[in-house]
């Protein structure tokens, strides 16, 4: 099925096991968190090993309702879940390539709209915040390195960590979001899916947001702000997982995001600084430029087209004799 509003011919999941998901997705992130809130928050040292553990509480959410409650039939899990069988292997390939640089394009793009709006004070020639970042991070005396090779060897570094170290983390969320939920949420329609499923996705942020995650807040703004990128952003994973029935294209779309993000501060000018509220993949000025990607893929067709993955190879039956 290649148009229209698609029906799901697979299992439906009932109304049960996805909020059970939910609740289950969030009550583990808040006990992955309950240590952070307990010691010195973001600041506490095992912050960084807790960060990733909370990644994959979505897809121990998805675990526990898969097999406590069996809403989708044994034979049919990873199909469903649009983790195999690959094919068509070319359609599944390209939509990978175009979640990986797609993401870092729109999130480049935001950032020069952050330039044009006065949001961002950048140095893109001398490289003046960056230098200034690295001098105070080097001991005295240090002679500090040309901000430009360094600078390079990130940039290249983006799209090689977010399809491996990046991808991996996101994995334990993509499994959740777009793997369970969009296609179990697909029943009350596709904008329905992606729209509930991105601000479930933001709400799940919550335990870190309101340690000052991301925005620098620890208060309900910094929630929905979170809550604003993720939906913006899971309609445009979501997307990805629809358009190519698979949930690997979503899983290297997010790893890139988190790869990349924090290219505003490789070009930020020195004695500036910038408020990722606006100035961020998250922030307004990513919502603006996702908005405008969602509108030409609407105008375009591309959110109605939504195939399925090929089934299981048919063996092939011999001629009778």
């Amino acid at each position: 099925m290649t148009s229209g509003e698609p029906r799901d011919t697979r299992t439906v999941v009932p109304l049960q096991a996805i909020v059970a998901f939910i609740l289950l997705a969030f009550g583990l992130a808040w006990l992955v968190a309950l240590p952070l809130w307990l010691g010195d928050g973001l600041a506490a040292p095992f912050a960084g090993l807790l960060l990733p553990v909370m990644m994959y509480t979505p897809a121990l959410a998805v675990l526990i309702v898969l097999f406590a409650m069996r809403p989708i039939p044994k034979g049919q899990r990873l199909r469903f879940l649009g983790m195999w069988p690959l094919r068509p292997a070319k359609q599944v390939i390209w939509l990978c390539v175009i979640g990986l640089f797609g993401s870092v394009a729109v999130i480049v793009a935001a950032m020069f709209l952050s330039v044009a709006l006065g949001w961002l004070s950048a140095d893109f020639v001398g490289l003046s915040g960056f230098q200034q970042q690295v001098a105070a991070s080097l001991p005295p005396g240090v002679p500090v390195p040309s901000p430009w090779l360094l600078v390079a060897v990130q940039l290249v570094m983006i799209p090689i960590t977010a399809a491996t170290i990046n991808a991996v983390a996101a994995f334990g969320e993509e499994l959740g979001w777009r793997g369970f939920l969009v296609p179990a949420l697909r029943r009350y329609g596709t904008w329905p899916a992606l729209l509930i499923s991105g601000a479930v996705w933001g709400l799940w942020h919550a335990p870190v947001i309101l340690l000052g995650y991301n925005f620098g807040r620890t208060d309900i703004i910094g929630v929905l702000l979170m809550t604003g990128g993720c939906i913006v952003w899971g309609v445009l994973l979501g997307w990805l997982r629809l358009r190519s029935a698979s949930v690997w294209p979503a899983v290297f779309a997010h790893g890139a995001i988190n790869a990349s993000a924090g290219l505003p501060l490789l070009f930020v000018a020195a004695g500036s600084s910038f408020d990722p509220a606006l100035a961020s993949a998250l922030g307004i000025s990513g919502w603006i430029v996702g908005a405008v990607v969602i509108v030409v893929l609407l105008l375009t067709g591309q959110i109605r087209r939504q195939p399925e993955l090929a089934g299981p190879r048919r063996a092939l039956t011999p001629p009778a004799s």
